[in-house]
């Protein structure tokens, strides 16, 4: 339910559910606050509001005007705190989301903001941006806006600082996940006051000036680290978790707020001298491109406007699961609604491990074959089909057609095969990028491409398509219609292997110039529109997203892609780790595991290559046609168990019975919690230790359940404890994995 209550001058919105509490408070003075964003407080848990911890709805950075407090955090700037209250307004929208939005305005430079809160009910979560619009008379640069701005996150917490006064940091623990190429999705986690050391402004009584930052830049949005993180309590386990969507560059940082430092009117937010003594709240800044970061700014000339990246934020007494649960809820909420997210398909590519970018017709028909026999149901051509068998293709493409040498008799009769057998055909693009050396290079104007100082961008041998240009989109919109329509391809991995940093300098259609950070911000969204008109003709047609496996796993791209690649790594034994943190950043329905299981794996290893996909998307790859039918036997079995469960994975939430996976953990294993029943895929990949492992699955206490072997037939003990919740394990063999149902007796 929401209120609006008024009391003088002041203002008090409130919603509520049962799973979230927003509270936005505005003064007597017109300033406008987040004071309240948490779990609904409880008779044990009576959190209340915390103005004097909260700060603005959102900081602008402008030029000519900088921070009122020197430093680099995304909280103190002089323009954020002018903005006064204008009125707000509410409303339903559709699945489920409400939402609220506070309008404010700048008196000083005319600037008018929207500051949008969406919030998605029972599912303790919110999805924010901010539209800000010139109503001056003289043109504004913007240099950063923050997509979410809120303080006050400890608020309640009751910790205690080692100087004896308050201090809610204690308790906290920040989390993030770096990424790299074959590394994908490292989470880690470290106690918030140690990452912002206690100052003792009981001293000094200054603001700290250092915050926790995380930043990504360029074209590959998840390549250093992905966009996301979480600030959890570890004494009352409250956490609140948040992901930037966007693909390009984003910056999120935490940070610490003193309570009571703030002056009120038209003055800077922030004296300078806190308090002797005061306590501090934290603060959490979620942005998309700025300036210090991305090379970012934007001029808006009077009545011009601009809209952040969206940003959402979730809030759970159930610690960081139960925070990932909230934007589990989210991320399918947000998405194009597409069969494939509900039917999970099982897809084979012939590249991992396998034919590695070189098919021929001879190579593919006997895979095809082994495919269907194992239970595919698409089958991908990856890279490769559309270069001559005596080409180095990687700086030559651009024009996507069938290579004649690799396939005498065409193309065609590959895709007929695949479809004969019953599955779908696919094919692999990487869309954006043209060849040095293709002719396509030539054919298009130079503005089609990105370019900075006058000339175009060149990575590894590849300029990069500007999709704001319409020569860029009419040349690529033939190429989907061609493989869709002439090849009747009903399945499309779209890749991407370069990365662009900071972005083209010139504006839209090539026309001017802008900053890098705004070049590449514009080209964003206009992959974004193409992307969406490709799917509007093509309601049908499944689309992986790929860039050197997951270095652009971003809601941007999945909240309109149908699947996302988790990893390009090859090597079986480092993939549990990836794919197990995969749930924590990817729906699972979405989180597309290589399982590619060899002729000259030991039953044991084709065992462990298979039961790491089981709870995403199978991505079926590996030498099928040459494995004795009892091996085949073992990766159909596999597929047949997976069949039987992914009906439960489109709507499962997913839990860490060990905790999130180190990169070199022995034992590892990932829970997904459905509506009807559990699963839990448990890895043993030596060194040689225990040959047994406890698994806590504290949400199954007491319930009347029975654990049972989904996948593999034999090999796997265990023993299951109902009164404390505990699942035993015994894996004696290395290496060696299982996968468990754990439903109503």
């Amino acid at each position: 339910m929401a209120a609006r209550t008024e009391r003088l001058e002041e203002v008090a919105i409130t919603w509520a559910d049962d799973a979230i509490e927003v509270r936005i408070d505005i003064d007597s003075g017109g300033l406008a606050r987040i004071t309240r964003l948490a779990v609904p407080p409880t008779e044990s848990s009576p959190v209340v509001a915390s103005a004097d911890a909260a700060l603005p709805l959102l900081d602008v950075l402008l030029a000519g005007e900088g921070r009122a407090w020197s430093g680099t955090r995304y909280c103190e700037s002089a323009a954020g705190g002018r903005f006064r209250y204008a009125g707000h307004a509410e409303r339903s929208l559709e699945s489920g989301w409400r939402e609220f939005r506070v309008d404010l305005h700048d008196p000083l430079t005319g600037l008018r903001a929207e500051v949008c809160l969406n919030i998605l009910t029972g599912a303790g979560a919110l999805r924010s941006w901010v539209r800000l619009t010139n109503g001056g008379t003289e043109p504004v640069t913007l240099e950063a806006v923050t997509s979410f701005l809120g303080g006050g996150l400890s608020s309640g917490t009751g910790s205690s600082g080692s100087s004896g006064s308050p201090d809610d940091l204690g308790d906290l623990d920040v989390m993030w996940a770096e990424s790299d190429w074959l590394a994908e999705g490292r989470w880690q986690r470290r106690p918030l006051r140690d990452a912002l050391p206690d100052l003792n402004r009981a001293v000094h009584g200054g603001d700290p000036r250092g915050c926790f930052g995380i930043t990504s830049t360029g074209t590959w949005s998840t390549g250093t680290y992905l966009p996301a993180g979480a600030v959890v309590n570890r004494r009352t386990n409250h956490a609140w978790a948040w992901q930037v969507e966007h693909n390009g560059g984003w910056h999120w940082q935490v940070g610490e707020c003193t309570r009571r430092s703030a002056v009120h009117g038209p003055g800077p937010l922030y004296g300078r001298q806190a308090p002797r003594g005061s306590a501090s709240g934290v603060y959490v800044a979620l942005l998309g491109p700025a300036d210090a970061q991305h090379h970012w700014r934007l001029t808006l000339a009077p009545g011009e406007s601009f809209s952040t990246v969206p940003a959402s934020l979730a809030v759970s007494s159930a610690g960081f699961e139960g925070a990932v649960a909230g934007l589990t809820a989210v991320r399918r909420a947000i998405r194009r609604p597409h069969p494939d997210h509900r039917r999970l398909p099982v897809i084979f590519n012939d590249y991992m491990n396998t034919l590695l970018g070189n098919p021929t017709t001879r190579r593919l028909l006997p895979l095809i074959d082994a495919a269907a026999e194992a239970g595919a149901e698409y089958f991908c051509i990856d890279s490769g089909w559309y270069a001559s068998l005596d080409e180095g293709w990687w700086d030559t493409v651009g024009a996507w057609k069938p290579s004649a040498d690799r396939f005498p008799a065409g193309l065609g009769e590959v895709l007929d095969r695949i479809r004969d057998r019953g599955m779908v055909p696919g094919l692999w693009l990487e869309p954006e990028v043209v060849g040095v050396h293709s002719p396509v290079a030539a054919q298009l104007p130079p503005e089609a491409f990105f370019r900075r100082s006058g000339r175009p961008v060149v990575e590894f041998g590849r300029y990069h398509l500007d999709l704001r240009h319409p020569a860029a989109v009419k040349h690529l919109d033939e190429v989907i219609d061609f493989v869709t329509g002439d090849l009747g391809i009903g399945y499309l991995k779209l890749d991407y292997n370069i990365f662009v940093v900071p972005g083209p300098d010139t504006a839209s259609g090539g026309d001017g110039l802008v900053s890098a950070g705004a070049g590449l911000l514009a080209a964003n969204r206009a992959h974004l529109d193409w992307l969406d008109a490709v799917l509007d003709r093509h309601p049908g047609l499944v689309i992986e997203n790929c860039a050197s496996g997951a270095m652009r796993a971003d809601y941007a791209l999945l909240a309109r892609l149908q699947l996302q690649s988790t990893s390009d790594q090859e090597d079986y034994l480092r993939c549990p780790p990836i794919a197990a943190a995969a749930a924590a950043a990817i729906a699972p329905e979405q989180a597309a595991v290589w399982a590619y299981p060899q002729p000259e794996f030991t039953d044991d290893e084709i065992v462990f290559a298979m039961a790491g996909a089981m709870l995403g998307r199978v991505h079926l790859s590996g030498h099928l046609d040459r494995m004795t039918s009892h091996q085949l036997a073992l990766v159909a079995d596999a597929v047949r168990a997976y069949k039987e469960i992914r009906a439960d994975i489109a709507t499962a939430v997913p839990f860490w019975p060990l905790g999130l996976p180190g990169w070199t953990d022995s034992w590892i294993a990932l829970g997904l919690r459905a509506p009807g029943a559990s699963y839990l895929t448990v890895w043993h990949r030596g060194p040689a230790g225990p040959s047994q492992v406890a698994l806590p699955v504290p949400h199954l206490l007491g319930e009347p359940v029975t654990p049972r072997v989904v996948y593999p037939g034999s090999g796997a003990g265990f023993a299951w404890d109902r009164g404390s919740g505990v699942l035993t394990v015994s894996l004696p063999r290395i290496p060696s994995a299982c996968v468990f149902k754990l439903g109503a007796e």
